[in-house]
């Protein structure tokens, strides 16, 4: 009885001790589901469900300013579908152009704790996946000290890659950063999928999107400096042209020895082609100098446009001007710079310049490539460097603009901020931007508020006539007359005498000369 006694407690305490494991087993079970539940998305959401900050919001993508907008309508006209077969059920279907979109995982790292920042980034390389012709499907970030030197990824985060790009069918990886390599080598075989990075990104959209002969140049240049150091052989790659005996008998007399691999070959063409293309650039440059010593000669003064992409230029040229350069909303839509006569409220002309826009870690063949384009903001009088004013954190891409300024040296000529977008931009991030920066104005290209506050701040800015005179203009010279009424002449009054027409004006100096013999004393 005793022992019975003393089994049955024994028995007890075990079930329950087993209870009890278990408990506690499915309760660590469902908190690390919870954990990777909301790790998950958190991740989903920060890189895939939020649009990225360059990209409006607005749903009218266009003002009556930006005119019909037809280079836009072929461009789109060309545009890749999701979803759409290669394979055609009808023949009809291959009027339509359209490429089925490259499916892509996106992959990034940071370091400490600058995860928000990394978010920003990889939102921002989406939406240039997107701009490029393809679908995000998922992002990943590592935090990491610094990149791996073989993988770039740590390689249980590589593993992770591969396995998500087997899930959902990817055809591509984007790395939010410049790969070396061999980097991107070992990466392709873990993945077993193309592997790109930012830059070759970057340099895609450039490729899709420049229309003029010198900007297609440019950019093929900058692509050819890209690839030079990635060519990579194998196979017939590496086989060499034999001179001589040395290819065989029957091949004939000729030099000794081993030739050049194809891979060597291939290099040396792209070298060549690199020369001929600089050379084609630096002849498009007297062109460009010819119209700029033109515009100096008649010192009409020159006002850039500048800033990140998808800040509003285009919209704030054809605002301006009526220009009608194509707008849309997204990032590089426009490469080719574009010049456009203007003037002030009061009459006096100059010359409006857009140009191309900037991001964040610019590759530096563009910089270079583009160069020559990018002088036009170095030598003019005035700088626009436009903002948009609805990103909540503005200050990274003035700081990105003004990077690649002064690259090309343009960082001391006189700026002036527009804040563009003010119909979607938060009032606090406009104060926070206007306590920075001294010369600063509220604008929206798009339903034109602020505009004319802008063109007087512009007018007060670029140089001016100058040298006051008080003319008596004979009614036989009437020419001279009509001379005054130029875009280069403020006209202070005129009034009407017996012996001619009296005008109180003000010249630049170069005028002063062929005006000396109408002169009189004030």
């Amino acid at each position: 009885m005793t022992k019975k006694h003393e089994t049955t407690p024994s028995a007890d305490q075990a079930q329950h001790a087993e209870t009890q494991e278990e408990t506690s087993q499915s309760s660590i079970d469902a908190t690390i589901e919870r954990i990777l539940a909301a790790d998950e998305t958190n991740r989903q959401r920060s890189v895939l469900d939020e649009r990225a900050r360059e990209l409006s919001s607005l749903q009218v993508e266009h003002a009556e300013t930006d005119g019909e907008q037809y280079d836009l309508f072929e461009r789109r006209s060309l545009r890749r579908v999701d979803g759409l077969s290669t394979e055609l059920e009808d023949v009809t279907e291959v009027e339509y152009r359209q490429l089925r979109l490259e499916r892509v995982v996106l992959a990034g790292i940071y370091v400490g704790g600058q995860s928000a920042e990394a978010e920003h980034s990889l939102r921002e390389l989406a939406a240039l996946a997107e701009t490029a012709g393809s679908t995000v499907l998922d992002g990943f970030l590592q935090k990491r000290a610094t990149p791996d030197p073989g993988t770039f990824f740590g390689s249980g985060k590589a593993e992770q890659i591969r396995q998500a790009v087997a899930d959902v069918g990817a055809d591509t990886v984007i790395v939010d950063s410049e790969l070396a390599p061999s980097q991107r080598r070992g990466l392709e075989d873990i993945v077993k999928v193309k592997v790109i990075d930012r830059t070759g990104l970057i340099l895609d959209i450039f490729a899709q999107h420049a229309k003029s002969r010198e900007g297609k140049a440019q950019v093929e240049l900058a692509q050819l400096e890209y690839l030079l150091p990635r060519l990579r052989g194998w196979g017939e790659s590496m086989s060499r042209q034999a001179g001589g005996q040395v290819g065989g008998a029957g091949a004939g007399m000729g030099s000794r020895g081993p030739g050049e691999t194809k891979i060597e070959l291939d290099r040396r063409r792209i070298n060549q082609r690199m020369a001929k293309l600089r050379r084609e650039i630096a002849n498009m440059k007297p062109a460009r100098e010819a119209k700029r010593a033109n515009r100096r000669r008649n010192a009409v003064p020159s006002v850039a446009i500048a800033g990140y992409t998808n800040a509003g230029k285009s919209s704030l040229l054809n605002r301006l001007t009526d220009a009608g350069v194509l707008v849309e909303n997204a990032l590089f839509a426009t490469l080719d710079p574009t010049v456009r006569k203007a003037s002030t409220p009061d009459g006096i002309g100059y010359t409006l310049s857009d140009t191309v826009g900037f991001v964040r870690a610019l590759p530096t063949q563009l910089v270079e490539a583009f160069r020559s384009t990018l002088e036009e903001v170095a030598d003019a009088d005035l700088i626009l460097h436009v903002v948009d004013a609805s990103h909540p954190e503005p200050e990274g891409q003035i700081a990105a603009v003004r990077q690649v300024l002064a690259d090309v040296g343009a960082d001391e000529v006189d700026e002036i901020i527009v804040l563009n977008k003010a119909d979607a931009a938060e009032w606090d991030v406009v104060e926070r931007i206007r306590r920075r920066e001294p010369h600063t104005v509220l604008v929206s290209a798009r339903t034109g508020d602020g505009v004319d506050e802008l063109k007087n701040l512009v007018s007060e800015s670029i140089p001016r006539p100058n040298v006051p005179l008080e003319l008596l203009v004979p009614y036989a010279d009437g020419d001279i007359v009509a001379r005054l009424h130029a875009e280069d002449v403020e006209i202070v009054s005129t009034s009407y005498a017996e012996e001619g027409t009296r005008l109180s004006v003000r010249v630049r100096p170069e005028m002063t000369a062929d005006l000396a013999k109408f002169q009189v004393a004030e």
